[in-house]
């Protein structure tokens, strides 16, 4: 007769929000360094679920993000190197 063994539960540590968490930290496009933490390679803005963003503050990052593209701050998307 084969037992089967208690299953264990998994815990996950809930991702907290950086802005929340630190209140120094601000949100602000003339400064690229801080934003590109929040886009890929590509260029794409990673979304709240993923980075653990709270939605106010998720809301002003993609704000920030699409301001300093528009300004030349950041890209609007990765160069292709192999062409």
């Amino acid at each position: 007769m084969i037992r089967n063994k208690p299953k264990r539960r998994l815990f996950r540590r809930r991702k907290v929000c950086r802005f929340c968490a630190d209140a120094s930290l601000a949100i602000d496009y003339k400064d690229p360094r801080t934003l590109r933490f929040f886009t890929t390679e590509r260029g794409k803005i990673i979304p709240g679920r993923v980075s653990g963003n709270c939605a106010r503050h998720q809301r002003k990052l993609t704000a920030a993000i699409k301001r300093a593209r528009t300004i030349a701050l950041m890209p609007y998307a990765a160069t292709l190197s192999h062409y």
